[in-house]
């Protein structure tokens, strides 16, 4: 069960696996892109490739789908990056079901837990599998594997290297199960953070904080949806997403320390330097509204910006 390309490698690993489910449940094909044309979930097309039948309830309350599950009479149920089901329908796994979910649990408990840990500026994530209860992200733990996080990596560099890790983990937890071995170990509700989802409005950067956190903040976000600001180009308010960073260090630049108030430029002279809190970072990417994502040099060639500009000034 799931929906977007992050449980696509899982539901490979599966079938090269010789554990190829006996059906895949995602959600059904909706309108896409400036088109609207109608698509199928990135998890339905690779079942599609597979043929293996495919099941896309309009809810998951449907008894008709709850009955259909009976008859395929499932060992597992295999959740990734799926929505949230109920005990009606997992319960109709005859020996369980589990979720992979992209953090070390009970860290980051919810529906962004890589992009939460990011901002968190963790030098360590990883996925879970667990066995499904009512409560969310609470369940037994099959297993755990981790990988360290870089300094510079984003959310993106994190999600494609968790999302073949998760498959290997699948493909471990399924054959768990099915041979009696899966000993599912507590969670410690003490040691549990939040991970809730991220709106528009929590993506805004605030240059109050020191430079760290802020570089932290964008990568956290990048490529999707992106940290945005507010700019004055001469026209007006408008937004900027910025989607890649460093924390500036002045001696590395030969320049002198330099300070000035959060959201401040201080250098645009072919680096775009940002002051925050305390220190500065240095914009690597961004993107205007309705452009493409650039380059700072591209940014800065169509952009008429000086030291003293400010960023974050007013709404857009």
């Amino acid at each position: 069960m799931g929906t977007p390309d992050f449980a696509v490698p899982s539901l490979d690993a599966l079938v090269e696996a010789g554990l190829a489910p006996v059906a895949v449940v995602t959600v059904p094909d909706k309108p896409a892109g400036r088109g609207r044309k109608v698509r199928r979930s990135a998890v339905g097309e690779a079942a599609d490739h597979h043929g293996i039948p495919l099941l896309q309830p309009q809810s998951l309350k449907d008894e008709a789908f709850r009955q259909r599950l009976i008859e395929l009479e499932p060992d597992i149920h295999a959740v990734v990056a799926f929505r949230i089901l109920p005990r009606e329908v997992y319960e109709t796994a005859k020996l369980g079901a589990f979720n992979l979910h992209g953090s070390l649990l009970p860290a980051y408990r919810g529906a962004a837990p890589i992009n939460r840990a990011i901002m968190d500026g963790v030098t360590e994530t990883g996925v879970t599998t667990f066995f499904l209860r009512p409560s969310v992200d609470t369940g037994d733990v099959i297993l755990w594997r981790r990988t360290p996080v870089g300094p510079d990596e984003t959310a993106g560099d994190v999600h494609d290297r968790l999302m073949e890790i998760g498959a290997e983990a699948v493909v471990e937890t399924v054959r768990r199960i099915a041979s009696g071995k899966a000993e599912g170990q507590p969670q410690d509700d003490a040691l549990a953070s939040p991970a809730p989802k991220i709106f528009r409005e929590d993506a805004e950067i605030d240059w109050n904080r020191p430079a760290g956190r802020v570089h932290d903040f964008v990568r956290a976000l990048s490529p999707y949806p992106g940290a945005w600001t507010t700019w004055d180009p001469g026209t007006g308010s408008e937004t900027l997403k910025v989607l890649r960073t460093r924390v500036w260090s002045p001696e590395a630049s030969g320049d002198a320390e330099a300070s000035g108030a959060p959201g401040e430029v201080l250098d645009a002279s072919g680096a775009l330097v940002i002051a925050c809190e305390t220190g500065a970072v240095e914009v690597l990417e961004a993107q205007r509204q309705g452009k493409r994502r650039m380059d700072a040099a591209d940014f800065l060639n169509g952009a008429d910006l000086t030291p003293g500009a400010r960023f974050g000034a007013a709404e857009a």
